[in-house]
């Protein structure tokens, strides 16, 4: 117990988003309360790029109490939504959080980016060259049917 005590507290010590949210890190701010920073990401997709993040270190989604959660996604509904109302280019926005460096992630605490998109930003995903053929509805099923199972073995 006491290495996973030393662990979180030596991951927050150098975790640039903790430090950000103690206040030892510059930011330019955009939102704060009891549970959560937004801020300006320093390396935006397209100008408007917000980041939302928990004031308590989780590192991922299996250490982002859900209620947490809920509520980086209310945070980011009104910090997206409160764009179309600025001089921003901004004819969409995406919500993009990556869970694991195999997804995309680079810091390794929870972060949710609130990214202003319009037409021709040169910002998206790629697909695989496997993207467009269909799975058969069976696989489908199979997939889902591990996917229920885990989700009944789960406690809430």
């Amino acid at each position: 117990m006491v290495d996973k005590v030393n662990e979180k507290a030596h991951s927050m010590t150098a975790c640039i988003f903790c430090q950000i949210v103690e206040g030892t890190a510059p930011s330019s701010k955009v939102y704060e309360d009891e549970v959560c920073l937004a801020f300006m990401d320093i390396q935006p997709v397209n100008p408007g790029h917000v980041l939302v993040v928990p004031k308590e270190h989780s590192k991922d989604l299996s250490d982002l109490p859900a209620e947490t959660g809920a509520h980086l996604f209310q945070v980011a509904q009104r910090i997206a939504l409160s764009l179309s109302s600025t001089n921003l280019k901004n004819e969409g926005i995406d919500l993009f959080l990556a869970h694991g460096a195999a997804a995309g992630q680079d810091v390794f605490h929870v972060h949710l980016h609130v990214i202003p998109r319009y037409k021709g930003d040169g910002f998206g995903f790629t697909f695989g060259p496997n993207y467009e053929n269909l799975p058969e509805r069976t696989e489908l099923d199979i997939i889902a049917a591990q996917i229920k199972q885990q989700l009944s073995n789960q406690i809430t």
